[in-house]
């Protein structure tokens, strides 16, 4: 029983209260003017009433009227000295509007190619074959004439080289061939200076022209005779052609000197083989020939067929 009674009042009492939440939330959001006005009607003391407000003083005495010349605005109060020295430092600067991002690149499908029929890929690979097989004749052919040439080349070197040999060959055997002669002239002269105080005088060599040798002209025929049997012709030296000599001899023929003159026109290998010639003609003749001897004699050496 007692629990079937308190469940109304239970239910009564939040019903109050709810009411008074609210009745509270409504007085709470009126403002103080219609507070006093709620306060007037009830007419509740001034100790009671929860919201007082603030009331204007009116002073008494006569209405005064004025009226308003000018603007009816204020004036703008002056600026401050601090808003003048303002620095523009301080002064946020405008951001930049961000960029839009690039656009994405367009990727362009290459063309399709079309690809040929049958028939033209057959033809297509046969051509391609037959490039092929003169590109190989054409190497084939290059490589032979490389090879040609190449042997070609190895031919002129070896040639070249044999000529060079040759070359040295020779002029190594002329040198020793010009050594020898002057060897030879040197064991001459040796050879004519132990002999200068000989007593038998050698025979003269016949002359070329057979005479007795009375006259001038066959003593210089036997002494172009006895010098050309010992002379060694380089070539290249056509006949008729005169190279002058200075000889120096001692009686009885035997040569101290033999000196080839620079109006000679012979090489320096022919003048030094008509040197040794005469050197080795020595003795030269003499001995039918005393009256034409003479110490120091100027000889016309004359190239003749015989040589």
């Amino acid at each position: 029983m007692e629990s079937a009674d308190a469940t109304p009042r239970a239910v009564l009492f939040s019903a109050l209260l709810h009411l008074g939440i609210v009745a509270f939330l409504a007085l709470a959001m009126l403002n103080c003017t219609r507070w006093e006005a709620v306060a007037d009607a009830l007419h509740l003391p001034e100790a009671m009433r929860p919201v007082t407000c603030t009331r204007m003083v009116r002073l008494e005495g006569p209405v005064i009227e004025a009226t308003l010349v000018g603007p009816v605005g204020a004036p703008p109060p002056p600026a401050t000295k601090h808003a003048q020295k303002a620095s523009p430092k301080h002064e946020q600067k405008a951001e930049p509007a961000p960029k839009p991002p690039p656009p994405a690149p367009v990727r362009v499908l290459p063309t399709p190619v079309q690809q040929p029929a049958l028939k033209d890929q057959e033809k297509i690979a046969e051509i391609a074959e037959q490039q092929a097989q003169q590109q190989k004749a054409q190497e084939a052919q290059q490589k032979q004439r490389m090879a040609e040439l190449t042997k070609e080349r190895e031919a002129e070197r070896i040639l070249k080289e044999l000529a060079r040999v040759k070359a040295q060959s020779e002029a190594q055997q002329r040198k020793i061939n010009l050594e020898t002669q002057k060897a030879q002239q040197l064991a001459d002269l040796r050879k004519a200076s132990e002999s200068q105080n000989a007593q038998n005088v050698p025979i003269a060599r016949q002359a070329m022209t057979g005479q007795a040798g009375t006259d001038n002209n066959a003593y210089i025929a036997a002494l172009q005779n006895a010098i050309t049997q010992n002379w060694l012709r380089p070539d290249n030296i056509p006949v008729g052609v005169v190279c002058p000599v200075e000889i120096v001899q001692i009686p009885g023929g035997q040569v101290i000197s033999a000196k080839v003159l620079p109006s000679c026109p012979f090489s320096d290998v022919a003048r030094h083989s008509v040197e040794a010639a005469v050197l080795g003609s020595s003795p030269l003749p003499y001995k039918g020939f005393e009256k034409q001897f003479q110490r120091d004699i100027i000889f016309n050496f004359t190239v003749t067929s015989s040589q």
